[in-house]
C-alpha cells in the first residue's frame, strides 16, 4: 500500500492509514522533517515471508524544499537479544544537491501496442546519493585461451542507496501512479538544484 501527497497533515494521515506502528513511524519521520513544508511524500508498506514468519516493513519517502528524507521501519521477532518482538526505525536526511541519480524503471505489457499515458505493470524507483555502493569484482582475463597470466581484477561499482519496487498486481494501480508522481517530483527537485 502506498500513499502520496503534498502536505504534512496528509503525510501523517497516510502513515496512520498504513496501520504499521503509526505512532512510532510518524514520530521518526516528523522529527526528521522538522519544520520544513512537505513538497511530496510516498508511504509504502511491504510484507515479506521469511521461513515460517511474516515480516512487515514500511518505507516513507519525503521531499521537502531542500531535502530528501527516507525512513525505514522493520519489525523483528523475539530473539537472543530481546525476549519480546521489537521494531527498528531509521531515518536519513539527504540534501537535494547530493542526489546523484533518480532512476525509474517501467515494465509495460504489450509494448508494441503501448499508448502514451498507459500505466506500467510495475515500476522500480532507485535513488542514489552515494551513501551505499556495491562493488562487483571478477578476475580479469585476456582473449588468449592459453594465457595463464594474472590480469588482475575487473568489475563495476553501483550506487545502491534505495530501490523501491511496486506493481499493479501486488500493490494496486493507485500505488503505481503514486510512485510515478513522487519520482517525478523528486526528479524535478534535483534538476532545480543544478540550475
Amino acid at each position: 500500500m502506498a500513499k502520496t501527497g503534498t502536505t504534512t497533515q496528509g503525510l501523517r494521515a497516510a502513515i496512520e492509514r498504513s496501520g504499521y506502528y503509526p505512532a512510532l513511524v510518524a514520530e521518526a519521520v516528523e522529527a526528521a522533517v522538522g519544520g520544513e513544508p512537505v513538497v511530496s511524500y510516498l508511504v509504502h508498506q511491504e510484507t515479506t515471508f521469511d521461513s515460517n514468519e511474516v515480516r512487515r516493513h514500511v518505507t516513507v519517502l519525503v521531499l521537502t524544499g531542500t531535502r530528501f528524507i527516507v525512513s525505514h521501519t522493520d519489525e523483528q521477532a523475539a530473539d537472543g537479544t530481546s525476549p519480546s518482538p521489537y521494531a527498528t526505525t531509521s531515518t536519513e536526511s539527504v540534501k537535494l544537491d547530493r542526489i546523484s541519480s533518480v532512476v525509474l524503471s517501467r515494465v509495460v505489457a504489450n509494448p508494441e501496442a503501448y499508448t502514451p499515458g498507459t500505466l506500467p505493470r510495475e515500476v522500480v524507483l532507485t535513488i542514489g546519493w552515494g551513501a551505499v555502493s556495491r562493488i562487483d569484482l571478477e578476475p580479469a582475463a585476456c582473449g588468449d585461451p592459453n594465457c595463464d597470466a594474472d590480469h588482475g581484477y575487473t568489475g563495476s561499482s553501483t550506487a545502491d542507496d534505495l530501490s523501491l519496487r511496486v506493481s499493479e498486481a501486488g500493490d494496486g494501480p493507485d500505488t503505481v501512479r503514486q510512485t510515478l508522481a513522487f519520482a517525478q517530483a523528486l526528479s524535478e527537485a534535483t534538476a532545480a538544484t543544478t540550475r
